[in-house]
């Protein structure tokens, strides 16, 4: 790729600018943006993730050697129906960034019956931040990157498509878009709705009694984290997995009844295996790994209610060039160590952070 390439990236948030600016990180290319929200496009270019934007994709969709789908499924769907109708390069690839791959695959192979390989992606990382400015060339760094190619797509154009994202640093998977589904769906899509359901619960009692809230801000805010993600993002990701989800409801509602008995019963042993049961599973689980759901890089630090110690902290911080994501003081901890919890990006500067801190002479924790 010496040329000059050309990439068009269609959605210019987070998950699209991250994956533009690990391709820039290793390639010297031209990356054009499109996005039905103008002010993602001249915010992108400012930031050097894209280095010119559009209002009309066709013309730079036909001279594109790269085209990367970066919007919500829905909507890629309707962008693939209109790339097909174009003259694209021949040697061009198509590929998405979606969180269901059924349907748009399916999609995919009805529109380009003409040989243009289209491969469908899914990197599975991401944020609770959104938009260009959140994005950083290394969030999918040694997160899993799932392929899904379509029949026109050749083992060759498959490395080629891995030789363009070199700069993601992902462990790239190939998968069945129907194996796709069910994997995601049973480890981030269901678990979502859960959070959403949990939220939904608490928000009917705190209308009832201020207490709900306020406790609520410990423990339960972190563990229904997720809950926050685009409603857009997960309202069409839902209507995409709809048959995978509706199984795994009905299994949900099928475990919780059997809780439900165990709790009517008072079921003293029985109790006991199910919790015991959940602990020695989410403790088998890789803690280095990154999974389908985002890890949260949080730090819990032991301090003294006294004047300047958040700062001290702080400034400790920034000597030793540790950026932090965002810093609260936990006032409900049933669940977690610590009174001060401060969130980084990386792995790495929590690490630091840790190491700095404990240095200090601080009591630090990671909830595992």
């Amino acid at each position: 790729m010496d040329d000059l390439k050309r990439v068009l990236l269609i959605g210019v948030g987070l998950i699209g600018g991250s994956v533009a600016l690990a391709i820039k990180k290793e390639h010297h290319v031209h990356i054009v943006g499109y996005d039905v929200k103008m002010d993602n496009c001249q915010l992108a270019k400012k930031l050097n993730i894209i280095d010119d934007y559009t209002e009309h994709i066709e013309e730079e969709a036909v001279k594109a050697d790269l085209i990367i789908l970066a919007c919500p499924v829905e909507k890629a769907e309707w962008f693939l129906e209109q790339l097909a109708s174009l003259p694209l390069k021949e040697d061009v690839i198509v590929t998405d960034v979606g969180s269901t791959k059924s349907r748009i695959m399916e999609k995919a192979e009805n529109y380009f019956n003409n040989g243009i390989p289209f491969i469908g992606g899914h990197p599975m990382a991401g944020s609770h931040k959104v938009g260009p400015g959140s994005a950083r060339a290394h969030l999918f760094e040694n997160a899993f990157y799932v392929l899904t190619p379509s029949k026109n797509a050749t083992n060759g154009k498959i490395d080629l498509l891995k030789a363009w994202l070199k700069g993601t640093n992902a462990n790239f998977i190939i998968m069945d878009p129907k194996e796709h589904d069910l994997v995601t769906g049973v480890v981030s899509h269901f678990p979502h709705i859960v959070a959403a359901s949990l939220v939904r619960q608490v928000e009917s009692h705190a209308s009832k009694n201020d207490h709900v809230k306020y406790l609520a801000a410990g423990g339960f805010r972190d563990i229904t984290r997720i809950a926050s993600s685009s409603p857009e993002m997960w309202r069409d990701i839902v209507k995409h997995n709809q048959p995978v989800l509706i199984g795994l409801i009905d299994q949900w509602m099928s475990e919780m009844n059997e809780v439900r008995q165990l709790v009517a019963e008072g079921d003293n042993e029985g109790l006991f295996h199910y919790f015991n049961g959940a602990k020695k599973y989410r403790d088998s689980l890789p803690v280095r790994a990154k999974g389908a759901i985002t890890a949260f890089y949080d730090l819990y630090v032991d301090v003294l209610d006294k004047p300047g110690v958040i700062s001290d902290i702080t400034t400790l911080l920034a000597t030793e060039n540790i950026s932090i994501t965002n810093i609260r003081i936990i006032e409900a901890r049933e669940d977690v160590y610590g009174v001060l919890r401060i969130s980084f990006q990386t792995e790495k500067d929590l690490e630091r952070a840790k190491e700095s801190l404990e240095n200090r002479g601080y009591d630090t924790y990671i909830s595992m």
